[in-house]
């Protein structure tokens, strides 16, 4: 993979198809697959399949400051929270970079209406992946408005 290679994404037949297959996150090959899979786990707001297969998540979300080392279920929790009045519009990758052989990172532009209003919002979303087993696994989410 290039380090500061940005991709477009669009749903493609193959990577539809891997989405089927694949209930969460652990069950991607390539750093790609996985940040597109955070993508749509995103927003479908499945914030279980996108913590599954993690031991321990990083959030930094608005208002609430940095936590560390959260259980998959705490951090499924605190995104459950922070998702539960949204209503998604869209989820952009920005890029995907790989910081370490089994360290790397994607950033992507959220846009979302609150429930009950027609205004758009925008904020940036990081997703940290760790490689474990040859499977990329969520290890952190830092979202800046």
């Amino acid at each position: 993979m290039r380090g500061d290679r940005v991709t477009s994404w669009v749903f493609g037949g193959a990577l539809l198809a891997l989405a089927l297959r694949a209930p969460g996150l652990a069950a991607q090959v390539t750093l790609e697959e996985a940040a597109d899979r955070a993508r749509q786990l995103w927003l479908a707001h499945d914030v279980s399949g996108l913590v599954s297969g993690s031991d321990t998540i990083r959030l930094q979300l608005p208002g609430a400051g940095f936590a560390s080392a959260l259980g998959p279920a705490q951090a499924a929790r605190l995104l459950d929270r922070y998702l539960e009045t949204a209503r998604e519009i869209g989820f952009e990758l920005k890029g995907v970079r790989l910081a370490a052989s089994d360290h790397g990172y994607a950033e992507g532009r959220r846009r979302y209406a609150v429930q009950g209003t027609s205004e758009e919002r925008e904020e940036t979303v990081y997703v940290g992946f760790r490689q474990v087993g040859g499977k990329w696994r969520l290890r952190e989410v830092r979202i800046v408005p």
